[in-house]
């Protein structure tokens, strides 16, 4: 498929020149069998390019004029698949001002009517939420012509619900990812939890996207040290052309790096709980959770606490027996809010079971 693909987009750049090329000459640029060739033609009228044919003694191949911009290559569930990408990154909004009068978005499609709400996003370019929500409502004018009807049917069919959540500049994102490619060391202002700023130089190496924050992995290069940044924290950021010497990362990926440091001042948790893993999965599906299946009754839990009155919640939620695996003030913590659950029940009062 790979091969296929880079051949059209060879065929299209040859013939996006605008002149006419022969069968022959073109197989031979492209290096492939008259009959190949032929399939690819057919390929292209199929995604909607007007490609002209004259048979016979000085016959030709000719892109029709005015059909510069290709339409996307994708197949059909890669157009489907991208369309519901869209729609879950432009679903997220920054957190609405204080107001005291009606909502100004209504509930309906990212496509009919993208989130007002105002905007947190640098000053360096639109948000990339917004830009998403841009691309959601005009994905189908770069698609070839037997997809179109298919995705302007889901994209009517489709809405999804906004997600609070910082935004940050699409211009932002793609100026750090071109640093990151070029090894090329950034300077920008960061304001920390704390409300304090500072100035930073840093040789970037990740961005990272965890519940619905996006992170910057960074080489601190005045404090020697390997940093996390919230990217919706920077301001200013620039690139300063000078190159740097890549370093091994400090975990196994720049995620686990991130989690790592989430997780650092929580306390440790294992739960065994008596639920299939789909069930664990969905009550904690916005939790940062290791889940893995026991068997189809049991599934084991690992996570990172705030506070133990955060677990009991959601093992409520479960509505399945579970054991707990913790720090002994955690566990004494737990079990004397069940020995109260108990209390509170008519003609259980003082009677105390196993949590």
């Amino acid at each position: 498929m790979a091969d296929v693909t880079q051949r059209m987009l060879d065929l299209l750049s040859t013939l996006q020149t605008g002149r006419a090329f022969t069968g022959d000459e073109l197989a031979r640029r492209l290096g492939v069998s008259p009959r190949t060739l032929r399939r690819d033609i057919d390929r292209l009228r199929g995604y909607g390019y007007p490609v002209d044919t004259q048979p016979g003694p000085g016959g030709y191949y000719r892109l029709a004029s005015g059909r510069t911009m290709p339409p996307l290559v994708l197949d059909d569930d890669e157009a489907v698949a991208t369309l519901l990408a869209l729609a879950s990154l432009s679903a997220a909004e920054p957190p609405a001002e204080p107001s005291t009068g009606p909502s100004s978005r209504p509930s309906t499609a990212p496509s009919t009517a993208p989130s007002t709400a105002p905007s947190t996003a640098p000053s360096n370019g639109g948000s990339i939420d917004a830009a998403a929500t841009r691309a959601y409502g005009k994905l189908d004018q770069f698609l070839p012509a037997r997809l179109r009807p298919q995705v302007a049917s889901i994209r009517a069919s489709l809405e999804t619900s906004p997600q609070r959540a910082p935004s940050v500049a699409a211009r932002q994102l793609g100026m750090v990812g071109e640093a990151i490619a070029h090894r090329e060391t950034m300077t920008f202002s960061y304001t920390d939890a704390r409300g304090e700023r500072t100035e930073r130089r840093v040789e970037p190496y990740r961005q990272v996207h965890h519940l619905l924050r996006w992170y910057l992995l960074a080489w601190d290069i005045d404090r020697a040290d390997w940093r996390v940044f919230r990217l919706d924290r920077v301001t200013g950021p620039a690139r300063t052309g000078r190159r740097y010497t890549p370093r091994p990362l400090p975990a196994d990926s720049a995620s686990d790096h991130l989690r790592q440091g989430l997780n650092r001042n929580k306390e440790p948790v294992t739960v065994l709980v008596g639920a299939p893993a789909a069930d664990v999965v969905d009550a904690l599906k916005f939790q940062d959770a290791e889940i893995d299946s026991v068997d189809d009754t049991h599934t084991r839990i690992t996570l990172a606490l705030d506070s133990w009155q955060w677990l009991m919640l959601n093992l409520a939620f479960l509505d399945a027996d579970f054991e707990i695996d913790a720090a002994p003030h955690l566990l004494a913590a737990c079990r004397a809010f069940g020995e109260r659950l108990l209390a509170s029940v008519p003609g259980r009062g003082g009677e105390t079971e196993r949590l």
